[in-house]
């Protein structure tokens, strides 16, 4: 569990420079240089998401469990990972309505994922795992927001094809993970063969 935590202090650590020491994260940039300031932060964002892949995979041999999830989260949790993969197909593709409707749909789609994996999963590494990015995703969503207002940021072109293209991406992305890659990486598939 102490890898698990370690992971995720560095991984949300960096990512959270941002919304809690934006002044220090200026200076370390102006004093780094971008390129040396990227490539810093990089590094210890795989670190911390290493270690945190691992620790999690080592909680999980010896799991404390806090509940027993009934089956139908199961099936609640699907469903919000259908939302949380087209979010998260909208962040990269350009001028699509869900991007210009929701904003940082990126932030909102790793919200959906944690709680759909907290409906999900009752066990204390789960919760704290999935609950840490929760908690991250709702802070960050925040104050990007409350960034965009003080920036008043003028509107974005859409079109319908992008928006079409970020679903159905989001679809593809989806059936990988629901048929293979959740399965493979993680080890459990969500669809219980």
């Amino acid at each position: 569990m102490k890898w698990m935590l370690l992971g995720l202090v560095l991984f949300l650590g960096t990512h959270s420079l941002r919304v809690f020491a934006p002044a220090w994260r200026s200076q370390q940039k102006e004093r780094l240089g971008e390129k040396t300031f990227k490539g810093v932060y990089t590094l210890v964002s795989l670190l911390g998401f290493g270690l945190l892949c691992w620790g999690y995979d080592l909680a999980r041999t010896t799991p404390l469990v806090l509940w027993v999830p009934p089956v139908a989260t199961r099936h609640v949790a699907a469903l919000f990972m259908l939302i949380a993969s087209v979010l998260m197909v909208a962040a990269f593709v350009p001028g699509n309505h869900i991007k210009a409707r929701m904003g940082h749909p990126m932030v909102l789609s790793v919200k959906v994922w944690a709680l759909a994996h907290l409906l999900a999963n009752g066990n204390l590494e789960d919760v704290i795992l999935f609950g840490s990015f929760l908690l991250w995703a709702v802070l960050c969503f925040r104050a990007a927001r409350a960034r965009d207002r003080a920036a008043n940021l003028a509107p974005v072109v859409v079109n319908l094809r992008a928006t079409m293209v970020a679903v159905m991406g989001g679809l593809v992305l989806y059936a990988l993970f629901l048929f293979k890659a959740h399965a493979w990486l993680v080890g459990v598939s969500p669809l219980g063969y």
